[in-house]
């Protein structure tokens, strides 16, 4: 039985336009995103397999694929709640995320400050991978992490609250190969209230599970 599903997208597939056309989300979402989904599942079949014949050979590979697999459809399902056709612009006080941007501001100096390192981070990744806004509980700082595939160069403990795709097939169709102009239009598109919600939960759960029990 799957352990993992392909979630609905929470819009139709020309929800995004003209920041991402219909064309793009559907195959995202469809191809790519159902891709990780079975990928994750085949893999834990076949560390299920490796159990029971007791043939661990190919264990760095399977533990591997797993990351990657998982990681990719945690990505995504943040990356889908993560934009709405009504985004973009700052989070305000008056839009009710007023805790979200004194974070940001604390965290980075400015929203301004913020925009610019989120932007760099995820333009100037080195083949595939994201740019992602996580909540860093051991300092309770939000921090800007530039992710390698799906899995690489994170913060252990630190939880994804957005996201952005730079990865290829997310823009390739409509940006070409211009990367920067698929991520600075991006930000026409973030839900902040999603964004808001997840750093709320994220900095309830805080550090408990990372520092030492007494």
């Amino acid at each position: 039985m799957a352990v993992y599903t392909l979630p609905e997208l929470p819009y139709d597939y020309a929800a995004l336009a003209p920041v991402i056309s219909p064309e793009i989300i559907e195959l995202h979402h469809d191809k790519h995103h159902a891709a990780y989904v079975k990928g994750a599942n085949d893999t834990l079949e076949q560390l299920a397999e490796a159990r029971d014949k007791e043939s661990w050979g190919s264990i760095n590979g399977l533990e591997k694929n797993l990351a990657f697999h998982l990681s990719g459809h945690i990505l995504h399902s943040i990356y889908w709640h993560n934009m709405t056709g009504q985004g973009g612009g700052e989070p305000l006080g008056k839009d009710g995320v007023g805790e979200l941007a004194d974070a940001i501001t604390e965290s980075f100096g400015s929203f301004q400050n913020f925009k610019t390192q989120l932007t760099k981070a995820s333009a100037t990744t080195q083949g595939s991978g994201w740019g992602v806004l996580a909540y860093e509980p051991l300092s309770g700082r939000l921090i800007v992490e530039q992710i390698y595939d799906h899995q690489g160069n994170v913060g252990q403990g630190s939880t994804p609250v957005l996201v952005f795709d730079a990865w290829e097939h997310a823009f390739y169709l409509q940006y070409k190969n211009q990367k920067v102009d698929f991520i600075e239009a991006m930000w026409q598109v973030v839900n902040w209230q999603d964004v808001a919600k997840r750093y709320a939960a994220a900095k309830e759960r805080g550090d408990a599970m990372l520092l030492p029990q007494h």
